[in-house]
């Protein structure tokens, strides 16, 4: 996720995202933006951001939070805000990969360490990328050069980001999905506080989706491609496209899901 730099293969199949590409004009990769940086007392994980006036995506005693409630930003400036401060080390074996995390500046008030948090808790889970021992991930100041940024876009920055990079993220004329495009993960708004319908119908929770979308685009940034179910009511690969579709099989964030938390 350079200071005044603006920071993805699409969690969906490509037949299933063809749509034509007319409607939104070219995002200029180049320079890519980045408004500000938040101090790390903000963006740390080991730390707690001051009240956000966003809903919380904590459970409650109803029961697992689906979705959120509320409108969400549609478009923004495509400019991002970058976690301050450096991440502790994630994994003990394998190749490292350094990160920025970065947030569109017109929502990074309210998610930014929020982001940053389950971004760093997802990557740190044994049963995430470092499970088999050939990666290890930190996240990096925003002056320190990294190897790929993860973006929370809006859906609009999202698609203009996506396409630049030869993915269209459109479902139904509506920037849908999330992508990686080169040492970048860009992340839906939309899907991020509202989930996927195949989860949602499944009262999956969303933070289960926010391991998945996160697992699934990172494995992309790792050389990874989609894989399909391998048997009904199987969990399903974390590179199966589940943000539009299970397939038969049952939702599954995590690359390595048999290993212990």
């Amino acid at each position: 996720m350079k200071i005044r730099i603006v920071a993805a293969v699409v969690a969906a199949g490509a037949a299933l995202l063809a749509a034509g590409l007319a409607g939104v004009g070219p995002w200029k990769p180049e320079p890519a933006r980045y408004a500000q940086v938040i101090p790390s007392a903000q963006a740390s994980p080991s730390t707690v951001a001051s009240p956000s006036t966003s809903p919380s995506a904590s459970p409650s005693p109803a029961g697992p939070i689906l979705r959120l409630a509320g409108p969400v930003q549609a478009t923004g400036p495509g400019t991002f805000v970058k976690a301050a401060g450096a991440g502790p080390m994630l994994g003990s074996a394998g190749r490292l990969r350094r990160f920025h995390v970065a947030v569109e500046s017109n929502v990074a008030a309210d998610e930014l360490a929020e982001f940053t948090q389950t971004v760093e808790r997802t990557l740190a889970d044994t049963r995430s990328w470092i499970g088999a021992g050939q990666h290890r991930f930190q996240r990096v100041p925003a002056a320190v050069a990294a190897d790929f940024t993860i973006h929370l876009a809006t859906r609009q920055t999202a698609y203009r980001m996506c396409r630049a990079g030869g993915v269209d993220i459109r479902v139904g004329g509506v920037p849908y999905t999330s992508c990686r495009r080169f040492r970048g993960v860009i992340v839906n708004l939309d899907r991020w506080r509202l989930s996927a319908r195949p989860f949602v119908e499944a009262h999956v929770p969303l933070e289960t989706y926010r391991a998945y979308v996160i697992n699934h685009e990172v494995g992309h940034e790792l050389g990874r491609g989609h894989v399909g179910c391998p048997a009904a009511g199987r969990p399903a690969p974390v590179m199966l496209p589940q943000t539009l579709g299970l397939r038969g099989c049952r939702a599954n964030p995590w690359p390595f899901f048999t290993r212990r938390a």
